[in-house]
């Protein structure tokens, strides 16, 4: 099989394609044929050296495929299954080896490419809006990188459980795509704290730290700063007084591995996310689709910012 691996961490010229033996499943895992890999800001921070690795390894961590082996021990996923995972290391493959108990079905319906593009960034949207902040009808939120991959998807989710959206955009053409997802209000990042100061019950920022000081600014009173990303580099460390002079706000720093644990709650999500794709509630916009080969390319893209939506790999 044919696949992207790391032996140093640094630019995107560090991805190799690389011809590795089929692998086999130990116990309590599965082999997938790859149908689509998602691309994402965490493997760039893992290609980067900013989330270290185990060298030399395997990259990209979300995906979508048929399964063509099961090891023993495995219940509940046979060979012949359409399955999608995420958080898995080496997923920029032809072929993936996944724990059984870290794959979810994919029903009829939801197409593969569709499952791996909203895996993470889907995974990551509901637990945003339903664990980290229940959004509650009548609530305000704010998303950073609305038509961002999981801009779209927050935007979405938060308008389907009742809430007033407002959006930061980098362009007008990104700010439409905000528009259309069902954003209430769309600014460029310039102007929103002025336009929006005290409005806002929950910020969600994945952008790090061009937008965080201006994000504390436009929080209520006891309001909740949710920052899930970096995109424009980490936020410096923050002197809890800051949040005391903001009104009492709060701030958490989540991470995806931490809300789904438990296989129950994966599968929640899972379900819900299938749910809403199958029934055309939940619209999963994938504007780019690479040769597994173009790995480094579709990297370079997300990171400049030239894309919208969801990237994937197709081996």
């Amino acid at each position: 099989m044919r696949a992207i691996v790391i032996a140093a961490q640094g630019g995107p010229e560090v991805l190799e394609y690389v011809e590795r033996p089929d692998p086999e499943p130990g116990a309590g895992e599965v082999v997938v044929d790859v149908a689509a890999s998602g691309v994402n800001f965490i493997d760039i921070y893992h290609r980067s050296g900013l989330y270290p690795l185990q060298l030399p390894s395997g990259i990209g961590s979300e995906g979508a495929g048929v399964v063509s082996a099961v090891g023993s021990g495995v219940d509940g996923v046979a060979v012949g299954d359409t399955v999608a995972w995420a958080g898995v290391m080496g997923s920029y493959a032809e072929k993936a080896v996944v724990a059984a108990d870290r794959v979810v079905p994919v029903p009829d319906g939801v197409p593969a490419e569709q499952a791996a593009a909203v895996m993470l960034q889907g995974m990551t949207a509901h637990y945003l809006t339903h664990s980290t902040h229940e959004v509650k009808p009548g609530d305000t939120v704010l998303v950073h990188a609305a038509a961002g991959g999981v801009g779209l998807l927050l935007t979405q989710l938060a308008k389907l459980r009742g809430a007033r959206v407002l959006a930061t955009a980098s362009t007008e053409a990104k700010a439409k795509l905000a528009r259309e997802a069902g954003a209430d209000e769309v600014r460029q990042y310039d102007d929103f704290a002025q336009a929006w100061r005290g409005e806002v019950d929950v910020v969600y920022d994945g952008v790090g730290a061009a937008t965080f000081d201006a994000g504390l600014e436009v929080l209520r009173r006891r309001g909740l700063m949710v920052l899930y990303g970096a995109a424009s580099g980490p936020v410096p460390p923050v002197d809890p007084q800051r949040l005391n002079r903001a009104g009492s706000v709060f701030l958490t720093r989540p991470t995806m591995v931490d809300y789904v644990a438990e296989r129950e709650e994966l599968l929640w999500r899972a379900r819900d996310l299938f749910g809403w794709i199958a029934s055309g509630e939940l619209k999963v916009t994938v504007s780019g689709r690479y040769p597994l080969a173009e790995a480094g390319r579709a990297q370079e893209d997300l990171a400049a910012r030239r894309t919208t939506g969801k990237l994937l790999l197709i081996p």
